[in-house]
């Protein structure tokens, strides 16, 4: 943009926004106000690039475009609430096979749906919390165990309000996510405030930092993969760094694991007479 006076602050104006993105201020200030429905895909286009949007924030904008005109109704299939989804049993063997970390199924929501083995021992202070119903956010923002288990817990809550936003765009008739944002914006002034900022991410690949409470600090590479089988879910897998300190980690993660199902085994089995 050519140079003006002096900006008070950082960014663009909504003028300049119109301009790079070829329409008239009037209408620009529309969409700003949300009123998306008819806007062509051209527009849309237009408008991330003049906002630099990227992948995540591109997808965003265009999934509310959809849900603000309704186009998506026939063509989007809606999630049931009303039956609990049950991995299949082939991709509880893949999930198994999986022994080297920690290997799990979300959804959009952030619900723990499927694990392996070494994934339930990794979660343990998840699945054991009072407060998240085996659910990502719920602890992340409703349990003190969360602000040990995350030593980047900032990053951690970002990431995690990213991913329900996105989740919030894409299907926006989903009751559940709709019950969880109320209940988490109601009981957490930290969540709240990071919902309000509108910030959407992919959440496919990266480093994070976690201290377990049986083995203590573990620095993984994680991947997540979108299920072309399941639309909406996501499989993550944990890895450490051959020969690192994580990666013994992870395996006394195993072994502790074990051990711990060994016992809850043998408390559980009736003394023979």
């Amino acid at each position: 943009m050519p140079s003006g006076s002096r900006r008070r602050v950082p960014g663009l104006r909504r003028s300049e926004v119109a301009a790079l993105a070829d329409v008239s201020v009037e209408y620009y200030a529309k969409l700003e106000r949300g009123n998306l429905a008819g806007v062509s895909p051209a527009v849309l286009e237009a408008v991330a690039r003049a906002l630099n949007l990227d992948d995540a924030e591109r997808a965003h904008l265009l999934h509310l475009a959809q849900a603000a005109d309704g186009s998506d109704a026939l063509s989007r299939p809606r999630r049931r609430i009303t039956k609990a989804w049950t991995a299949h049993r082939s991709l509880q063997w893949t999930l198994d096979a999986v022994t080297a970390g920690p290997a799990f199924v979300r959804n959009g929501r952030m619900d723990l749906l499927a694990t392996n083995h070494l994934a339930r021992a990794f979660y343990i202070d998840v699945y054991a919390s009072p407060y998240n119903q085996a659910n990502l956010a719920r602890f992340q923002f409703l349990d003190p165990a969360s602000r040990r288990f995350y030593p980047d817990w900032d990053q951690a809550a970002d990431i995690a309000v990213a991913i329900l936003r996105t989740e919030a765009g894409r299907n926006p008739h989903d009751k559940d996510l709709h019950d969880l944002v109320g209940e988490l914006s109601t009981r957490s002034d930290e969540f709240r405030t990071r919902w309000g900022a509108h910030n959407v991410r992919h959440h496919g690949t990266g480093t994070k930092r976690f201290h377990h409470q049986a083995v203590g600090e573990l620095t993984l590479a994680y991947e997540g993969l979108d299920m072309a089988a399941e639309p909406g879910l996501t499989l993550t897998i944990y890895t450490a760094e051959p020969a690192s300190p994580a990666e013994e980690g992870l395996r006394l993660l195993a072994s502790w694991a074990a051990t711990e199902e060994a016992a809850t085994t043998t408390s559980r089995t009736p003394p023979t007479a």
